[in-house]
């Protein structure tokens, strides 16, 4: 059969026809690709904060492994996913302690994998790049559980060692990598009014002070306490080291090992 064609070599209208619904079907994907966002009622997910739990929350494969220093802010309430194109697991909102920066551990085309707040220790989520800020710290910090001391380092040059207090046996500091959750300054707070939330919690206490267990690092008035452990699982250092740390960009990697 020979091609329908009219006199002027044109395209028959049926042939047109099904040239026409080819391109809306491409232009279709095209436009859809550039959307990565998969469907998902955020009011029917778990928010991630100090005092939640997400069970199902990816664990850190790498828990004592750096980073490159990038550090991501959720401009709004967004999904926390188990992968790239999974399903959402939970949710994060744009504040913590202030505005909520997390440290990303692992990136692939549009998103990335960042720690997390809520228990477990050491849990993490996929989110979407495309709804986050991004900005990098310089800055480490160290805490060795064994030695009892802080380091700090800002591209990687030692800012100073301190002695430190890390939890006591029965309430031991997390390892793990976590992060610097948040910076408050509290004047009736007597044994310390600086305190600096870690994203990490006590592994045997699921409250203390009235709080959910959350780890922190902070000031102390007795200065016995540093080198010593002693802690219910916070770290303990003195007025030098505060004052550095108490700079420090929120999201910034907190590495904690047993040295």
């Amino acid at each position: 059969m020979r091609d329908r064609r009219d006199e002027r070599g044109g395209t028959s209208v049926p042939a047109l026809a099904v040239l026409v619904l080819l391109g809306i079907v491409a232009a279709v994907g095209i436009f859809g690709d550039k959307d990565r966002r998969p469907s998902v009622d955020l009011s029917t997910l778990s928010p991630s904060t100090t005092s939640t739990t997400i069970a199902t929350a990816p664990l850190d494969t790498q828990p004592f492994a750096g980073t490159t220093g990038l550090v991501v802010h959720p401009r709004a309430e967004t999904a926390l996913y188990s992968a790239p194109d999974a399903d959402a697991f939970g949710k994060i909102g744009p504040t913590q302690f202030g505005p909520t920066w997390l440290p990303v551990v692992e990136q692939t085309d549009g998103w990335v994998r960042v720690l997390l707040p809520s228990k477990p220790n050491r849990s993490t989520g996929w989110l979407l790049d495309e709804d986050l800020d991004r900005a990098t710290s310089p800055y480490l910090i160290r805490v060795h559980t064994s030695s009892r001391t802080l380091e700090l380092f800002l591209n990687n040059k030692s800012l100073g060692t301190w002695k430190a207090g890390v939890g006591a046996k029965k309430t031991p500091t997390p390892p793990g990598r976590t992060f610097l959750l948040g910076s408050i300054v509290d004047q009736t707070r007597s044994a310390s009014p600086i305190v600096l939330p870690l994203g990490a919690h006590s592994p045997t206490l699921d409250t203390f002070g009235g709080g959910p267990g959350t780890v922190a690092i902070h000031g102390w008035p007795n200065p016995r306490v540093f080198g010593a452990a002693i802690s219910a699982g916070c770290v303990r250092v003195p007025k030098a080291a505060l004052a550095h740390l108490q700079k420090i960009p929120l999201g910034t990697l907190v590495l904690i090992d047993s040295k």
